[in-house]
């Protein structure tokens, strides 16, 4: 689930997207039957609006956000700059006009826009505050993003796209209570993009004592994926997952067979490795150790270079 490649302009949350403002003589779709996109004018149909504020005024204006279920936030001007604030205040400031909110999408734009790691988000805690009913909040870029440990009775699905996600981030994320938590997804990107998580940042996650309903763990774009492997091997969350994610990371040798040797894995239904630095002799160990497991292994690379250090896919 989720490629930072992807600016959510055709589908979102299985439904079909459509960007505001729309032309004068087109009518509105049904509101709940579509994802309703908002980005600065630029490249829009319209270019009579100035700024992504003006998307929302049309917004409420124009379409009966009461039964508004999913939405994408796109482009914001000087997204590099300035703070994500500006995109979610209007969402917390009109929160009771849009009862119906399930699915939410902050920051989806591209590098040709603004590069993740520039990308300014803020404090999400008054946003989750704000909609008790949200079940899906995907945050892109982690610039001066913030989480306080709250309770969500809701929400089933987690996710940042990090270059650089902070730590402060990921503790506070495993000390959050989620009970209906489903699908959790962390890229922790690079120390050089503000990302100085460990995998002791990680232990409350691993845990799950605060997310009985866990099933699908995504611990992506990883420079300490050995490390996680070692504590993966007897996690306590493990046992329930359905699908684990250690792609776009630095996964080794000493990493899968941290695997190999902890708790059994049998149970999972897929395992994803794409992105990763194991030799063939260990891939092939995985897939014989795991015949009913969907185990991905594309996209191997390279470490004979440099055997101590593995990239991760996205470190800009």
């Amino acid at each position: 689930m989720g490629d930072h490649g992807d600016d959510y302009t055709h589908g979102y949350a299985g439904l079909p997207v459509v960007a505001v403002p729309l032309p004068d003589d087109v009518e509105p779709p049904d509101p709940g039957a579509v994802a309703w996109r908002l980005s600065e004018p630029y490249g829009s149909i319209s270019e009579s609006s100035d700024s992504i504020s003006d998307t929302f005024d049309w917004l409420f204006e124009h379409v009966d956000t009461a039964k508004v279920t999913a939405i994408v936030i796109g482009d914001w001007e000087d997204a590099s700059d300035w703070s994500g604030m500006e995109v979610v205040e209007p969402l917390i400031r009109n929160a009771d006009r849009l009862p119906a909110l399930r699915s939410l999408f902050l920051g989806a734009m591209t590098f040709e826009h603004c590069e993740l790691s520039w990308i300014q988000q803020d404090d999400i805690t008054p946003l989750l505050a704000a909609f008790p009913k949200l079940e899906r909040l995907e945050v892109r870029g982690s610039q001066g993003l913030r989480l306080q440990p709250m309770r969500h009775e809701s929400l089933r699905i987690l996710r940042y796209e990090s270059a650089g996600l902070p730590a402060e981030v990921v503790r506070a994320t495993g000390e959050c209570d989620l009970p209906a938590l489903e699908h959790l997804e962390l890229w922790f990107g690079i120390e050089h993009q503000g990302g100085d998580s460990t995998a002791a940042d990680c232990a409350a996650i691993l845990n799950g004592a605060r997310l009985p309903s866990l099933r699908h763990l995504g611990l992506r774009n990883c420079p300490f994926t050995d490390e996680l492997a070692v504590d993966l091997a007897h996690a306590p969350v493990v046992a329930r997952l359905e699908s684990l994610s250690l792609s776009m990371g630095s996964l080794g040798d000493a990493g899968a067979e941290a695997l190999l040797s902890g708790q059994p894995l049998t149970h999972l239904r897929m395992l994803h490795l794409d992105h990763h630095y194991l030799s063939e002799a260990m891939t092939a160990r995985l897939t014989a150790a795991l015949p009913e497991t969907e185990v991905v292994l594309t996209d191997a690379r390279d470490r004979a270079t440099d055997p101590s250090w593995g990239y991760v896919a996205v470190g800009e």
